[in-house]
C-alpha cells in the first residue's frame, strides 16, 4: 500500500466511523444492547486508535511542501496546547446534552450552568485549537488536509449544535444560551460562580496539563520533536 493509498483509506474509514453509528438507529441498537456507558467507552478507545492510525499515515504519506516549518511555527501547538487540554478536561461531562461531551441525560440549570457558562463547547473549541496550531509547523499537503479539516469540522460543529439546542431545548433555550458562552472569561470574576466550581475545576486544569505533559512525552517517544530543533 502506498503512502497516499494508506493516507486515504485511514481518513476514509476515521470519517466513516462517525458517520456510520448515525445511519438506520445503529448506535442506539448498540447502546440498548451493551449499555451508554460501554458503548461509548469502546467507541472513544476506537476514535483515539483510528486517529493515531490517520497522524501516522499522514506522516508516511509524500511529502508535498506548502509552506517551510520555520522555527518558530513549533512554538505554536507549545503555547496553545496546554489551554486545548484544559478545556477538553473541564469540558467533559457537562450538565448539558446538547453538546459533545455533555452529560445526555442532565437537566441544564441556568443558575448553575458550571463550565457552560465559560464555553457550552468546550470539546469543540480544543479540537479546533489543536488542529489550528498544529497546521502551523506541518506545512505539507497531507498534514494540511488532516488538521485543516478537522478545524473546519470542529468549528461548522458549533452552530450545527447550537441549533440543535434551540429544537430540543424549546423553552428553555433561550436561558440555555443567556447562561452559557462560545467563550468568555467573564465568571472566573465572578466572586458566586467561582466557590460553586473552582475546586473542583482547579483539579481538571491540573489533570489536563499532565495529560499535556504525557503528550509531549509521546511525541518524543514518536520521534517527533515538539520543541524547535
Amino acid at each position: 500500500m502506498t503512502g497516499w493509498s494508506e493516507y486515504a483509506l485511514a481518513l476514509a474509514i476515521f470519517v466513516t466511523s462517525h458517520f456510520l453509528p448515525r445511519v438506520g438507529g445503529l448506535r442506539e441498537r448498540l447502546i440498548g444492547t451493551f449499555g451508554r456507558r460501554v458503548y461509548f467507552a469502546a467507541y472513544g478507545m476506537l476514535s483515539l486508535c483510528l486517529l493515531a492510525w490517520l497522524i501516522v499515515a499522514a506522516g508516511r504519506a509524500p511529502y508535498v511542501a506548502l509552506w517551510p516549518q520555520l522555527p518558530w511555527t513549533r512554538w505554536v501547538p507549545n503555547v496553545v496546547m496546554p489551554v486545548a487540554f484544559v478545556l477538553a478536561v473541564c469540558g467533559i461531562g457537562l450538565p448539558a446534552a446538547v453538546t459533545l461531551g455533555g452529560k445526555s441525560k442532565a437537566r441544564f440549570d441556568p443558575a448553575n450552568p458550571g463550565f457552560a457558562a465559560i464555553t457550552r463547547h468546550p470539546l469543540f473549541l480544543s479540537l479546533a485549537l489543536w488542529s489550528a496550531a498544529h497546521l502551523f509547523p506541518n506545512g505539507d499537503l497531507a498534514h494540511a488536509i488532516l488538521f485543516g479539516s478537522f478545524f473546519a469540522m470542529a468549528l461548522a460543529a458549533i452552530p450545527a449544535f447550537d441549533a440543535k439546542a434551540r429544537h430540543c431545548l424549546g423553552d428553555q433555550a433561550e436561558a440555555y444560551f443567556r447562561a452559557t458562552a462560545l467563550l468568555s472569561p467573564v465568571p472566573l470574576f465572578d466572586g458566586a460562580w467561582r466557590r460553586s466550581n473552582d475546586r473542583r475545576l482547579a483539579l481538571r486544569a491540573v489533570l489536563g496539563l499532565v495529560l499535556w505533559q504525557g503528550a509531549l512525552q509521546l511525541h518524543d517517544l514518536a520521534g517527533v520533536s515538539p520543541f524547535p530543533l
